[in-house]
């Protein structure tokens, strides 16, 4: 049974904001994970600095997307009736938080906080990160949340 669409209330002429903003977070979360790899690799500070970085843009960049698609969540009423949202919402406020403790672990200590504990948080980061990603893609392509079929 088709379900007729779900438009964002933070929109820009039809288009929602919240997946216009989450492709950075994500994309620096999963390259968290290979730069710690490779610092462990190499032990070349460069890496480590990169880890830090990522994990500052995945954790800052995250929250922002997040917050717009609170509005959504608290605001539209088709969105807070589905079990869906409130599954990709708790699972990508997991990962922000554990991705901002990695962060600022990193930001006292960019060297120390690598391995083994910066390692474990980036890659159970990226895993909770696909589990958001795979929910929110559940939202649009099977509840059509942002969808504007009109324009």
């Amino acid at each position: 049974m088709p379900h007729s669409p779900i438009p964002s209330r933070t929109a820009i002429a039809g288009h929602p904001i919240h997946p216009m903003l989450i492709h950075f977070p994500v994309a620096a979360l999963m390259a968290l994970v290979a730069t710690d790899f490779a610092y462990i690799a190499t032990a070349d500070e460069f890496w480590a600095r990169a880890s830090l970085w990522l994990a500052g843009v995945g954790a800052l960049g995250g929250w922002g997307a997040g917050l717009i698609g609170l509005i959504d969540l608290v605001s539209v009423k088709q969105i807070r009736r589905l079990i869906t949202a409130w599954s990709h919402a708790l699972v990508a406020v997991m990962a922000l938080s554990i991705v901002t403790l990695n962060w600022l672990l990193r930001y006292q200590d960019m060297l120390a906080w690598v391995s083994p504990w910066g390692v474990t948080l980036s890659v159970v980061t990226a895993l909770l990160i696909a589990l958001a990603g795979i929910l929110g893609g559940q939202l649009v392509y099977e509840h059509g949340v942002g969808v504007d079929t009109d324009a």
